[in-house]
């Protein structure tokens, strides 16, 4: 399910989140009429007890109190029979909604691009799938019944209280207004204050989580109670977010209590000289006591209530921020998807282009330039334009912060280019379906990522569901990667389970599975963002010796800091501060004792040897 977050972006909290509802609409209904039969048992259970008092008590009819006490039985199990039959109902009516509410969230982050992640904080994004969804359920499944139960228990004691004496029941009506007048101050104020406990305990969750994938460095530095002493500041911040919250409680509450102590004063006080005067039956008065507790319980929940009601409406803008949050990367294959131009609202509607069955891998960058969406006045790339045919072998070389990695972004559309085009076979990469686009677009990025999985499910997690559990094709991929040898002398072989992130392992190991992952997906274009940087130079030259031996169809493009990574390759680019400085084969660059004839010179020490167009030092 997947409910479009514009339709219902200026709704209310409660109208936009009808259409996750309305699949469960019979049980909500089904609810209500057992509410009904609950909510009516519970008015009759007083008129009953009146009954007992008048009848049998006050005038001695003792023959009718086995009657009643039957009826007062059959009443009670019934409301008790419907309350159970409610609830079940109104749980799995709140569990359903939420599920499919997850569902959306969860889809929609696989739709957002890399900028979206680059400034929302993991445990934002996770308190937005896990204690917000949970407010939402909450409200849905136990504060929606208890709000219709203490209107409606209200409302009716107020009736069955006037049936009995009008005096009396107008009396605890004027102290009504007060009420509203309390609980709608109390809300205005609980509001903000539910804000920020949700923004506090995101942050102290972002940090818990870094701290846990980051554990090693802060061993490795010996920075335990540096780090301790930050959660202490987050978890702080939080207990005084929460202590804000209770002072506003406090202040409210009590006004709630005293209302409640007064109606059972004015009962008690009015209704004992109803009574003495023979206005009002004790048995009336018995009746108008028990009705007491539905006019006074609504009015000591009524607080909670709306504390419950605010943390719903804050815990629904932080999921429709996510629900409604647009991607700067569009995708043409969907209908009616838009690519927005700026950070403004302004958008452009991008047509999908016909494009090749098969993607041979021919890539074109024509004069492009790039800027991030939140920072467009400073060019991360600038004028770039070259051309790798299909099937040849492209090198980017640059030092750090060059726009390496960002260059390789563009070509699988993580990032569209501010100016200029790229395009693949020949068609522009912006009207390529990005699901068939990057189908065939293998990237190994420098920071690995690995499932907590067997190494095979991790080899296999990018292949065609008929390699997937081959377990020739995984070791066939591991081999070209390097890796089979390593694997061998692991004490399960493939079925090895690595770890979270693949903990346990090398960074050389790491990598390499890394890269047998991306062979399994058998791209027509192959990107490796530095992924040898952690293998030796013997075991670096194997895996380019097996990679030169794969089929000619394949666009291998290398980024490397090291000559011998790129070195064979058919086009290099030395970039530098977003241009690139230099550009052409190995030897050329060579010949041109420029930027790249440096860094050659310095890794290999060739300053007193003999080039490699012949000529002495």
């Amino acid at each position: 399910m997947y409910v479009d977050p514009k339709r219902n972006a200026n709704a209310s909290n409660l109208r936009w989140l009808m259409p996750y509802c309305k699949p469960d609409v019979p049980k909500v209904v089904g609810a209500q009429i057992l509410y009904a039969v609950s909510a009516a048992m519970a008015l009759i259970t007083p008129l009953i007890a009146a009954r007992i008092v008048d009848r049998v008590i006050e005038q001695g009819l003792v023959n009718e109190l086995v009657g009643l006490c039957i009826a007062l039985v059959v009443v009670t199990l019934v409301r008790d029979i419907a309350y159970y039959g409610n609830q079940m109902w109104m749980e799995r009516f709140g569990q359903n909604t939420v599920y499919r509410l997850v569902s959306d969230e969860y889809e929609k982050l696989h739709t957002l691009d890399f900028d979206y992640f680059n400034h929302t904080r993991t445990g934002d994004i996770m308190s937005r799938m896990t204690s917000d969804t949970d407010a939402i359920r909450h409200l849905l499944s136990w504060v929606s019944y208890q709000m219709v139960n203490c209107v409606v228990m209200f409302i009716g004691a107020l009736a069955m209280m006037t049936s009995i004496d009008w005096r009396l029941a107008l009396a605890l009506a004027c102290v009504t207004p007060f009420l509203f007048i309390f609980t709608h101050q109390f809300s205005q104020k609980a509001k903000p204050l539910f804000l920020a406990i949700r923004n506090s305990l995101a942050s102290m969750n972002s940090m818990v989580e870094e701290n846990i994938e980051g554990n090693r460095v802060v061993k490795a530095f010996v920075r335990e109670d540096y780090e301790t002493q930050k959660f202490d500041e987050r978890n702080d911040d939080y207990m005084d977010r929460n202590m804000d919250m209770a002072m506003n409680t406090r202040r409210y509450l009590p006004r709630l209590d005293w209302l409640g102590f007064a109606l059972q004063l004015i009962t008690l006080s009015l209704g004992g000289f109803l009574v003495a005067r023979g206005y009002m039956s004790l048995g009336g008065l018995v009746a108008f006591s028990s009705y007491l507790w539905m006019i006074d319980s609504p009015i000591r929940q009524f607080g909670w209530l709306v504390n419950d009601w605010q943390r719903f409406n804050a815990s629904c803008v932080n999921i429709r921020r996510l629900l409604t949050a647009k991607p700067h990367v569009n995708d043409p294959a969907k209908t009616g998807a838009t690519a927005a131009a700026d950070d403004a609202s302004a958008v452009q509607k991008v047509t999908p282009a016909p494009v090749p069955e098969t993607m041979r891998g021919d890539i074109r960058f024509t004069h492009v330039d790039f800027a991030f969406p939140d920072d467009p006045e400073t060019l991360i790339l600038q004028d770039i334009d070259f051309h790798a045919p299909a099937g040849s072998r492209l090198g980017i070389l640059g030092e750090t912060g060059a726009g390496k990695s960002t260059l390789i972004n563009l070509i699988a559309r993580f990032y569209d280019p501010t100016a200029g085009s790229v395009s693949i076979d020949g068609v522009d990469a912006r009207r390529w379906p990005l699901r068939e686009l990057r189908s065939q677009i293998a990237i190994v990025s420098q920071d690995v990522f690995l499932f907590s999985d067997t190494i095979a499910g991790n080899i296999g997690f990018a292949a065609a569901d008929e390699h997937a559990d081959d377990p020739n094709y995984v070791r066939r991929m591991a081999q070209i990667a390097g890796a089979d040898d390593f694997i061998s002398h692991m004490p399960e072989g493939y079925q090895t389970v690595v770890g979270e992130r693949g903990v346990g392992l090398s960074g050389g190991q790491k990598q390499r599975l890394s890269l047998a992952r991306a062979l399994a997906d058998d791209p027509a274009i192959l990107v490796m963002d530095d992924t040898t940087s952690a293998v030796d130079m013997e075991t670096e030259a194997q895996i380019q010796q097996h990679l030169r031996e794969l089929d000619d169809h394949k666009t291998i493009v290398t980024i490397a800091h090291r000559i011998s990574s790129v070195k064979d390759c058919d086009l290099i680019l030395v970039l530098e501060h977003g241009r690139i400085a230099e550009r052409g084969t190995h030897d050329d660059l060579i010949a041109k004792h420029g930027r790249y004839w440096e860094i050659y010179d310095k890794q290999l020490g060739m300053q007193a040897g003999t080039l490699a167009d012949g000529s002495e030092n």
